[in-house]
């Protein structure tokens, strides 16, 4: 007669296959942000992918089932680490205007990651590209983590609106990338945090 298992036995049983699948599914994901931005999207192949995972391509397949899935998935993985530096770096009292420059500091150090995720933002301006929706959302995203009060400067004012400043943000977010591309000497986080200084609000 077989040895009948506790509840709490049974439990972590059941749970073991799904840990290890979730477990799985974060190394491929890692993996992929590892290759996007050393090869860029296009050039990123899913067989490479999986040998930095340490699965087979039949594998990852089992996991995700395109490049294009598996993208929306890196990009995702990538807000959430950068959700998480901005926390820690909140918690640490850092200026609120220094926070954004902060949170980018480590892409701004890495030029051919950065220009890879760059051409990845511009690609996904088309509608038909898989990226397209999560970039459009990502926008709201961004206006409600700026306007849930860290940063103090999205209250709409009398000639610019709380939407208009996150369009500003993201545009010199976007423009200061390209800038530090062309001219990779010339420090240009510093001029993030001075733009935000201008358009914030004095509440806090």
């Amino acid at each position: 007669m077989a040895e009948k298992l506790a509840p709490a036995e049974q439990g972590a049983r059941r749970r073991g296959p799904y840990a290890g699948t979730s477990a799985r599914r974060a190394e491929i994901v890692r993996a992929a942000l590892a290759g996007f931005a050393e090869h860029g999207y296009d050039r990123a192949s899913l067989r490479d992918i999986a040998v930095r995972a340490g699965v087979t391509h039949a594998a990852l397949l089992r996991h995700f089932a395109s490049k294009e899935e598996l993208l929306l998935a890196a990009l995702a993985q990538r807000d959430a680490d950068d959700e998480a530096v901005a926390h820690q770096i909140m918690t640490s009292r850092v200026p609120a205007e220094r926070v954004l420059a902060s949170v980018l500091e480590d892409e701004f150090s890495h030029p051919n990651h950065q220009r890879n995720w760059l051409a990845i933002t511009i690609a996904a301006t088309n509608p038909s590209h898989p990226a397209h929706e999560f970039f459009m959302a990502r926008k709201q995203r961004m206006r409600q983590y700026l306007n849930g009060g860290q940063l103090a400067m999205l209250n709409d004012g009398e000639t610019v609106t709380a939407e208009e400043k996150v369009t500003m943000v993201l545009a010199m977010i976007d423009g200061l990338r390209i800038q530090s591309l062309l001219d990779p000497d010339r420090p240009v986080l510093p001029l993030l945090e001075r733009f935000v200084r201008m358009i914030s609000t004095n509440e806090a």
